[in-house]
């Protein structure tokens, strides 16, 4: 079935009430992460190639106060070369602590050999000199791929019980709205943080702006804290005793979107969720078995770092598929 076609079904089912009446939001996670390298622009360009509802990314800040795009918030040694063009043999840096030039004289087009990460991620094809871009610079690759329909999911990385790795919270929030701002994509843009308090001060100083509440309730992160007597430092206050579950948290935090990790999420909490009123994403859907069950459960949007295979699946269903604007990086 073509594309056409299949945005035509799907349309039609909608009307007459036996399909999808909306769009899955098909979200690339940072960028197309198994196919490219991550939050690079050439990673990008592969998401916006493949055709994706939205790009998803993550921030962090230079010495010299620049937005850039990076997971973390130190060099991660299993996809940084130094100068030298070897891998670093610890973590590296903080980015907090270099300037947007220095940081320029690391690569990160390649995953360290032997690497869990590499491990991971065996079809991520390569690009060596790929440098961590500006958020300006993601902006540019869009408008040259004369996309503008793709939203920006962009993650400002702030870590409670870490907070010397970043910049303060509040202050990271209202550069990343400014920024936004500026590039005029503020009703594409939602801001998501697994830090409530960022969301907060969105929703207070940026009302245009859409806020995601990220959760993880895993051994690797968990900023949830079900169980605790106090609030989880990551809530903004926000207790689960008080509420006995995660929407329900975020619906309090005054939440429209939830996105857990799919490995948190059945039908039920789904349900529940889309009852209170809140749109909910599963991240990161890789495998088509994990892809095919949440797409069963309903949900409003996949984060995926293969959203390739999303939309096969996608297109399987019938469901409307963005379309892809190939853009050199």
């Amino acid at each position: 079935m073509t594309h056409a076609r299949a945005w035509l079904v799907a349309a039609a089912l909608a009307l007459l009430g036996t399909g999808p009446a909306t769009a899955l939001d098909l979200q690339g996670h940072r960028g197309a992460r198994g196919l490219a390298p991550e939050n690079t622009l050439a990673g990008f360009a592969r998401a916006l190639g493949i055709g994706v509802t939205t790009l998803e990314l993550d921030l962090a800040v230079t010495r010299d106060d620049l937005l850039v795009i990076s997971h973390d918030p130190a060099l991660n040694p299993d996809l940084t070369r130094g100068p030298d063009g070897r891998f670093l043999d610890a973590r590296g840096p903080l980015i907090r602590t270099l300037g947007f030039d220095e940081l320029q004289g690391y690569d990160v087009g390649r995953l360290k050999p032997g690497s869990d990460y590499a491990k991971r991620y065996p079809q991520q094809e390569p690009v060596d000199g790929a440098r961590i871009p500006k958020l300006d610079a993601l902006f540019a690759l869009v408008q040259r791929a004369g996309n503008d329909e793709v939203r920006f999911a962009i993650e400002v990385k702030v870590f409670p019980l870490a907070p010397e790795d970043t910049i303060p919270a509040e202050d990271f929030a209202r550069r990343t709205i400014a920024a936004i701002r500026a590039a005029g994509v503020g009703k594409r843009s939602t801001i998501l943080s697994f830090d409530w308090r960022v969301l907060a001060l969105v929703q207070r100083e940026a009302p245009e702006i859409g806020t995601v509440h990220l959760s993880a309730q895993q051994r690797w992160l968990d900023n949830i804290g079900a169980g605790q007597a106090t609030a989880s430092p990551w809530t903004a206050g926000i207790r689960h005793a008080d509420h006995g579950s995660v929407p329900r948290m975020v619906k309090a935090a005054g939440g429209s979107t939830w996105s857990a990790f799919f490995g948190d999420l059945d039908p039920a909490k789904v349900r529940e969720a889309q009852a209170l009123g809140l749109q909910v994403l599963a991240w990161t859907v890789n495998q088509p078995a994990d892809i095919e069950r949440v797409l069963d459960w309903g949900v409003d949007g996949i984060v995926s770092d293969r959203p390739d295979l999303v939309r096969s699946a996608m297109q399987r269903r019938g469901l409307p598929l963005p379309r892809p604007t190939p853009v050199a990086p």
